[in-house]
């Protein structure tokens, strides 16, 4: 087995980091793997000042900004602004930073596809290098993974098998009670977003998302899609997010199949979120006896979260020739959302 690519470049002269937004997410993974790569973060501000102050604490960040234009309009060096909001606030927030910012911003691209539209507006009207924190696509096995797939290791795909059996501890996600959409845009995007860097874009899907019974307040929680990519690839995603009968059978992976071999990759995360164990890769090959196990740099959590930030300093100082993550393309990841919330509200095929 050759050497598969697990990281992505580190900018030679990156700048300075501007974080909006001071949630667990950002406090588990975005500073963690910004203080391993030796990026700046200047400056940090949240709507919950006192949770602002203690993120700035606990990661040596020099200023806790008082508001959002403080953010905004104090630095005198440029800065990439990273924007970690819930979906529904992202839009009023990129329209206060200043013209031909660059900035990270949290996914999804807003909760639907109409208010992801308004995002891609924004960003080409104030002429934003804009691209979504789609992180899963960076982590060590997906970039493996996708080195196997686009090498030519693998042949020609003709299965992808997500499988997703997991106790989801909704409850860290406050804003998410009430919410018309949950799992799929919150959740299962990363999955479909990861599936389209390896396979392109489907051409329909089918899918039905459900609620689960003991959980009042919360919308879709597990869901069954198919992407259509024609009569060769066979594309399933299974989704359960409300497994509550222990870790037994939990499940968390994706395993890919082509005409010359076949590779899975499973995420610890989401198995004991947010500390469960690390990821592992194993790839077979035509004339294997068996499976070889990949060893992995890292997991989804953190180093996932290294490369969607520095693919943007890279691109902004023209050391990357794309933006993987551009709302350019993260739009049409929206768009497969929207078409599985569509599929599912129309329903299956009558049986008569």
């Amino acid at each position: 087995m050759r050497a598969l690519n697990q990281a992505w470049p580190r900018p030679s002269h990156p700048r300075p980091i501007v974080v909006a937004g001071a949630g667990a997410i950002v406090r588990e993974a975005h500073l963690p793997a910004y203080q391993r790569l030796g990026y700046v973060v200047c400056g940090v501000f949240d709507v919950d000042g006192s949770r602002a102050r203690a993120t700035a604490d606990a990661f040596s960040i020099a200023t806790v900004f008082p508001s959002l234009d403080a953010a905004i309009g104090t630095s005198d060096v440029p800065v990439v602004y990273d924007i970690a909001v819930p979906g529904d606030q992202i839009a009023g927030t990129l329209e206060r930073l200043p013209r031909g910012s660059a900035v990270l911003m949290q996914k999804p691209m807003g909760p639907d596809l109409a208010t992801a539209r308004r995002i891609l507006a924004i960003c080409e009207e104030r002429n934003l290098t804009a691209a979504v924190n789609f992180q899963l696509r960076f982590s060590p096995g997906m970039l493996a993974l996708h080195d196997l797939v686009h090498g030519g290791d693998l042949g020609t795909l003709v299965d992808i098998d997500v499988r997703v059996v997991i106790d989801q501890p909704w409850h860290l996600w406050n804003f998410l009670a009430g919410a018309p959409r949950v799992e799929v845009v919150y959740h299962s995007i990363h999955y479909l977003d990861a599936i389209r860097g390896l396979a392109g874009e489907p051409h329909g899907v089918y899918c039905k998302g459900v609620a689960h019974p003991a959980m009042a307040g919360l919308q879709d929680t597990r869901s069954s899609i198919i992407l259509d990519y024609g009569d060769r690839l066979r594309c399933s995603l299974i989704l359960n997010h409300t497994h509550r009968a222990g870790p037994r059978h939990r499940a968390s992976q994706i395993q890919v199949e082509g005409l010359h071999g076949a590779a899975r990759v499973t995420w610890g995360v989401n198995l004991d979120y947010p500390a469960g164990p690390p990821d592992t890769m194993e790839v077979w090959l035509e004339g294997d006896g068996d499976w070889t196990a990949i060893p992995l740099r890292g997991s989804w959590f953190t180093e996932a979260f290294e490369g969607p930030m520095s693919n943007l300093q890279r691109y902004i100082a023209k050391e990357d020739d794309s933006l993987v993550g551009s709302v350019h393309d993260a739009i049409r990841t929206m768009a497969v959302v929207e078409a599985c919330y569509e599929s599912s509200a129309h329903g299956g095929t009558p049986v008569r």
